[in-house]
């Protein structure tokens, strides 16, 4: 990072405030003529003063490259010693600090809200989508004609209202933090899972057999929707509990490497938190409306981890998986289209082999699956950085 040191104004007197453990001496080498400390708290000025605790300077830091190596430049062990000492030396009047404290509030509105704050912000917005669907279809199975297609846009645009106000609140808020392309590609995901793999089959003719390809197209699974409608509430709990757990073992590390390993398997399990609840949903689901479990469960996970990596300021990585799995989706569609073609039906190989074995489903099922599992590996990485759980 170039030096700004010249460029900002000095600070006023520097609090005398030592960090525990820290002897005076080692303080006053710091504070002649070459503190290290001093010019790094210059160049990260505003940071410094913003700071609602030493964490937020710690995650900061790192955003900047500061690793616990580099951290022994400036006489700290780690990252999270630098940032305390930071942190205690840098002038706070209870202006400043009311306002940092305030906006940190904001900042970790979903880290610390009591447990009646949960069921009015939390539950009912996110249980909204589910029982919009489960109105939608119900409406659907009662009609028929032209009634059944108004249900049917209704049942829509109403359900699209519901995510997007459940979206807008609680721990899968991401204000701030979305890419504009991301709504076109969660819906070519949807509507591929929905009937895409029916029109895949249809294409392919005789390879699927009969019973598997009613139509011109796969009837629209709806119970699909239905399950990942459902599957909302869960996802909202288990992004909170990671959240949570992951601020408090960023108070309770004392180096970088130790949030990380710790912060890593509790990605693994919030994820199979959610798979085994999303399976469930599926399940029960299946029960009163059809509905194929790969594509399902493939699809909701890809779009957990992707609001997940949003949330927490990865938003241009988790686009890039759902693209990724636009990709594929379109890719075996076009080549399923160049098989008709005379003379060209060995193109469409890999595609009729992947639906002879598992179905239909088995095109966005490897596609989300594909999709999801690079996703997950790469927020192994991403959430394990401090910074990622600061706002």
């Amino acid at each position: 990072m170039p030096d700004t040191t010249s460029e900002i104004p000095a600070i006023p007197a520097i609090q005398t405030t030592v960090r525990p453990g820290a002897s005076l001496g080692q303080t006053a080498a710091r504070r002649g003529p070459a503190d290290p400390v001093k010019t790094l708290m210059h160049r990260h000025r505003e940071l410094c003063e913003r700071a609602v605790d030493p964490l937020e300077i710690a995650a900061g830091l790192e955003a900047h490259g500061l690793t616990d190596r580099t951290a022994a430049r400036f006489r700290h062990r780690d990252v999270f010693s630098l940032a305390e000492e930071m942190y205690a030396r840098v002038p706070r009047g209870e202006a400043a600090t009311a306002s940092a404290h305030a906006e940190g509030a904001g900042a970790a509105e979903w880290a610390g809200r009591a447990p009646a704050a949960h069921a009015t912000v939390l539950l009912l917005p996110a249980l909204l989508p589910g029982a919009v669907a489960i109105a939608a279809v119900t409406a659907l199975n009662l009609t028929s004609g032209g009634i059944r297609i108004g249900a049917a846009a209704t049942g829509v645009m109403v359900l699209a209202v519901a995510l997007a106000h459940s979206l807008r609140r609680g721990p899968l808020r991401a204000s701030g933090r979305r890419v504009r392309s991301g709504r076109l590609w969660v819906g070519w995901l949807l509507a591929f899972s929905l009937a895409g793999g029916g029109l895949v089959g249809r294409l392919l003719g005789g390879a699927v057999p009969p019973s598997a390809a009613p139509g011109w197209l796969w009837p629209p699974m709806t119970g699909l929707l239905v399950a990942l409608a459902l599957g909302v509430a869960p996802a909202a709990f288990s992004a909170r509990l990671f959240a949570v757990a992951a601020r408090r073992r960023l108070g309770g590390s004392r180096s970088l490497e130790e949030f990380a390993a710790a912060v890593r398997p509790l990605l693994l399990a919030t994820v199979a938190l959610y798979a085994a609840v999303l399976i469930a949903l599926v399940a029960l689901t299946g029960l009163v409306q059809p509905v194929d479990a790969a594509p399902a469960v493939t699809l909701g996970l890809l779009l957990f981890l992707a609001r997940l990596l949003t949330v927490h300021g990865c938003a241009r990585s988790a686009a890039a998986g759902l693209v990724a799995a636009v990709v594929v989706e379109a890719l075996a569609l076009a080549l399923v289209l160049v098989g008709l073609l005379p003379g060209c039906a060995a193109v469409a190989l890999p595609v009729e082999s992947a639906v002879l074995a598992w179905g239909q489903g088995a095109v966005p099922a490897l596609a989300c699956g594909a999709a999801a599992l690079g996703l997950l590996l790469h927020a192994t990485a991403a959430l394990s950085r401090a910074s990622a759980h600061t706002t």
